[in-house]
């Protein structure tokens, strides 16, 4: 579970606390589930992918042909010709040098993968939770570590903001332009031929700026290093957890914040952007599963003390063919046919005795009678 704490202060542009504090949403108390955000991370981030292949003809743009059999060499299309080393070696297979690769690249190949809508709005609620625990935004390596409280949220008058000092000044303010000083350390050349792909330089993300209604904030914000903003009712993924790692440090406009509600709705309530969405709920109310073993109430139900031990119906499962009694509890009649059984082994062994001792007088028989005589 996320943050759960009643309300949020609001602070202004200078990084005052308004008198005022707003409820929480609903949504910042959506299950955390990493495994969930970081498969649909992982699918969306797919569908950036542009689709690359091979040259059709790649490998096989040469004069040749098999030799066939009886000259004790393999079948494989040979270079024809002579007076050069080319003359004569393989060609076009995977195997050959200069020829094709197995299996080319084709540019139909399913680049784009499908993720249920479901999930992706489960991911993003996720998401947003996480970015209310300060524990997961600072693991994350955001650097909030003055900041009053997170999630942080400011009045709508940074909305209206249109210079970039004074969204800078607004960042100083709030104690987290830190965070954007980061992101400017952090800027390195790309190791490997990105450089020539029109990414040459990496650098790591700063904040994400959330508002409601643009009256100039993306053209103040939109310069700043590491600084991405993004719409309320248009929150990706791909944003909220960078990486598919979740714990994104965000600053909300108030107008913003409060509009959460509308567009997650909550558990009981439905999203009025979202048709027939609720926010999922957990399984666990209380994930320390260690206090819950050892709570008393466990204790006396599972293991209760004392002579008035209370009688449960029978649950261990215990094998048929071995156990006697629970064969005899499923087929009563193989009580009977055990017995059965049992005097019959009786009976063999009896006249196995009888046997036995019969032969025995048998060889004293031809002792006595194999004796000498005096």
């Amino acid at each position: 579970m996320g943050a759960a704490r009643p309300v949020v202060s609001v602070f202004d542009l200078k990084g005052s606390k308004l008198g005022s504090a707003i409820p929480l949403p609903s949504v910042f108390t959506a299950p955390i589930r990493p495994d969930l955000v970081e498969f649909v991370h992982k699918n969306m981030a797919k569908n950036h992918r542009q689709p690359y292949a091979v040259y059709k003809h790649a490998g096989e743009q040469t004069s040749a042909v098999s030799w066939g059999t009886g000259r004790a060499v393999a079948r494989i299309p040979r270079v024809n010709g002579g007076g050069t080393h080319r003359a004569g070696q393989a060609a076009f297979g995977n195997m050959c040098r200069g020829g094709r690769m197995f299996s080319p690249n084709k540019v139909w190949r399913k680049w784009h993968v499908k993720t249920n809508i479901n999930q992706k709005r489960y991911a993003v609620a996720s998401s947003i939770a996480a970015s209310g625990v300060t524990a997961l935004v600072m693991s994350r390596g955001h650097k909030i570590e003055n900041i009053n409280e997170v999630p942080l949220v400011v009045s709508n008058e940074v909305e209206s903001i249109q210079k970039t000092r004074d969204a800078v000044a607004l960042l100083k303010a709030l104690n987290a332009y830190v965070d954007v000083e980061k992101v400017i350390a952090s800027r390195k050349l790309r190791a490997g031929k990105g450089k020539m792909r029109n990414r040459r330089h990496r650098q790591r993300v700063g904040p994400l700026v959330v508002y409601a209604e643009d009256k100039g904030v993306t053209r103040a914000f939109r310069n700043l290093p590491g600084v991405e903003l993004c719409h309320v009712s248009r929150l990706n993924l791909l944003q909220l957890a960078p990486g598919g790692h979740m714990g994104r440090f965000i600053v909300w406009t108030q107008a913003a914040f409060e509009a959460l509600e509308k567009v997650f709705g909550s558990t009981t309530t439905p999203s009025e952007q979202k048709r027939n969405y609720t926010l999922p709920t957990s399984v666990l109310m209380n994930s320390d599963i260690t206090r819950i073993i050892n709570s008393e109430e466990v204790k006396a139900v599972v293991r209760p003390a004392g002579p008035a031990r209370i009688k449960r119906p029978h649950t261990q499962k215990k094998n048929p063919l071995r156990n006697v009694g629970v064969l005899v509890r499923l087929n009563p009649y193989a009580q009977t046919l055990r017995r059965a059984e049992l005097l019959g082994l009786n009976k063999k062994n009896k006249k196995r005795s009888t046997k036995s001792s019969a032969s025995a007088k048998f060889l004293d028989t031809l002792n006595a009678g194999s004796e000498p005589t005096a």
